[in-house]
C-alpha cells in the first residue's frame, strides 16, 4: 500500500512486462479451502489481522475464518508459515494446533489514527 499524502496515485494497469514470470503461475479466486495443495507445497498465509475491522471482502473475515485457516493449514503435510497480529487468542489457536510460534515487532507505515507504534506479530510455523 502506498503511504504518505498524494493528490493522485498512479496504479499499474498493464502487467505485460511480467508475462514470462507469470507464465507458470495459476491465479484463483475462491475460498482458500478450495485451493488444491500438493503434499510438498510451501504455503505462506497472511490472513487479515485479528482485529475489529473484518470487512476485507463481501462476507468479511471473522474469527471463524481465522480458525478455519489455521486448522486447514495444520493438516497440510508441506511447510507452512502463517503471520498475524499476536493477540492472545491467535497465539492460543496456533499453539493448540501444533504450530511453532516466533514473535517479532512489525513497523506500522499506515494507520487511520496516526499511531505508528510497532505492533507485536506472530509467525506460526509447521513442517520447516
Amino acid at each position: 500500500m502506498p503511504y504518505g499524502q498524494y493528490k493522485t496515485i498512479t496504479y499499474r494497469k498493464d502487467f505485460l512486462e511480467f508475462k514470462a514470470v507469470f507464465a507458470n503461475w495459476e491465479f484463483t479466486a475462491s475460498d482458500f479451502e478450495q485451493v488444491p495443495l500438493q503434499p510438498d507445497d510451501f504455503v505462506y498465509a497472511d490472513p487479515p489481522y485479528d482485529v475489529e475491522f473484518t470487512a476485507y471482502s463481501k462476507g468479511g473475515f471473522g474469527w471463524t475464518d481465522q480458525e478455519r485457516t489455521a486448522r486447514w493449514l495444520a493438516t497440510h503435510d508441506g511447510p507452512v508459515i502463517l503471520s498475524n497480529q499476536a493477540t492472545k487468542r491467535i497465539k492460543e489457536l496456533y499453539a493448540d494446533l501444533g504450530y511453532t510460534l516466533r514473535f517479532l515487532e512489525a513497523p506500522r507505515r499506515i494507520s487511520c489514527t496516526g499511531d505508528r507504534t510497532p505492533a507485536p506479530e506472530v509467525l506460526a510455523v509447521r513442517n520447516l
